[in-house]
């Protein structure tokens, strides 16, 4: 199923290796995160790999792929995607939840849908980490970060000793 979603991610991206790139980035994480904080496998390897389907299309409807549009144009791609794949209706539910909150928090608690947060928060604000001082890398990290681990990866990644 995984190398399944990720060939699908990789037909919807096309010639946007920076987006592939990201995605791939994104679900090593989240598993690495997972193996240790638990969760659903199928739910985290899913929306870590389309978390962003809606990107492209969001930029040819609002010339935009800021996260709110994302969260709008990412759920219809990504449950064609997953009907293709025949994931189950309410794990493709919880997978469209997250997809459609993954920049905005709303009403999200579970713990697939922290893996995801901290797995693309460790690819996408490491240059605003990189420039902070040690207290306040760490002050962010405890507020940005949902997870132990998460917290505790982006710390060894982020903290200069």
């Amino acid at each position: 199923m995984r190398e399944k979603l990720i060939d699908e991610m990789k037909k919807v991206f096309g010639e946007d290796t920076k987006r592939k790139n990201h995605a791939l980035a994104v679900l090593d994480f989240a598993e690495k995160i997972q193996a240790l904080e638990g969760g659903n496998a199928l739910v985290i390897q899913a929306s870590a790999i389309l978390h962003d389907i809606g990107i492209q299309e969001a930029k040819r409807k609002y010339g935009s792929s800021g996260g709110k549009y994302q969260e709008i144009e990412g759920p219809p791609i990504a449950e064609k995607i997953l009907k293709s794949c025949d994931v189950s209706a309410g794990v493709t539910r919880h997978i469209l939840r997250i997809i459609a909150n993954h920049h905005s928090v709303r009403d999200m608690d579970t713990t697939e849908f922290k893996i995801i947060w901290d797995a693309d928060n460790l690819v996408n604000i490491s240059e605003q980490l990189k420039c902070s001082g040690r207290n306040q890398t760490l002050e962010s990290i405890n507020k940005i970060f949902k997870t132990n681990t998460g917290r505790r990866m982006a710390s060894e990644r982020f903290v200069k000793n």
